[in-house]
């Protein structure tokens, strides 16, 4: 790893300690100069270290997950922009769920499915997303179709990073999967404080979850991508 695009690291690492001392610290009147930085120095960090890939779709879908996130982050800010936010959040999972299945072998092979063992594979996922559900949905009112749609799209990203057990290297595998679990869980904790019950240490939690996410998943698929140059 070149020394310059270490810098991008680090400039990702301090914006996001910045942000989450004023998260727990209450003075969100700053965090719109703190929270936007984290995301963008992880894209350009991002960019930097996947030149090899450029133009690919692979590059493209997880660069534009990354924008999508950014643009959700800086909307989130605005509480009265939160359903556009969610939109935001919503299509970098997309974006998410496309990457993650290019970042895999032969990822468009169809063989035979079982559904039975899918399910049970993919059935903490479906717990854990009903277990939010669960809590938050007497408080959802005229929100309650957004945020089913945001859900079910969330559990599509989590159980496509699942499905790449044994297609990719483990390092990237474990990567990717513990970015998209965080992902969930940092979304969940967002929901239970605005749709079930407020909690203080509530924004230190989604910010710990959500940064450690990104960044998991961002150098998954840098490691995805390095196998395949080593090859």
């Amino acid at each position: 790893m070149k020394k310059k695009n270490i810098l991008w690291l680090y400039l990702f690492m301090v914006f996001a300690i910045v942000d989450v001392f004023l998260t727990a610290n209450g003075q969100q009147e700053y965090r719109i100069f703190s929270k936007p930085g984290i995301i963008l120095f992880l894209w350009v960090y991002f960019l930097a270290i996947s030149k090899n890939m450029e133009g690919t779709l692979l590059r493209k879908s997880i660069s534009a997950a990354l924008i999508f996130s950014w643009l959700g982050d800086v909307l989130l800010i605005f509480p009265d922009l939160f359903l556009y936010g969610l939109g935001a959040f919503l299509m970098a999972h997309v974006c998410y769920i496309i990457g993650f299945k290019l970042a895999q072998t032969n990822p468009f092979s169809i063989g035979q499915v079982n559904f039975i063992k899918l399910f049970f594979q993919n059935l903490p996922i479906y717990l854990l997303a009903a277990m939010f559900y669960f809590f938050i949905n007497a408080g959802l009112g005229n929100l309650k179709i957004p945020v089913v749609i945001y859900l079910v799209v969330i559990v599509l990203m989590a159980t496509t990073a699942r499905e790449r057990y044994g297609k990719t290297g483990s390092l990237s595998f474990w990567q990717v999967m513990l970015g998209a679990v965080l992902f969930m869980l940092s979304d969940g904790i967002l929901a239970m404080n605005k749709f079930y019950k407020p909690f203080p240490e509530s924004g230190v939690l989604v910010m710990g979850t959500y940064i450690l996410a990104q960044f998991l998943i961002v150098r998954g698929i840098l490691a995805h991508i390095t196998s395949i140059g080593q090859k």
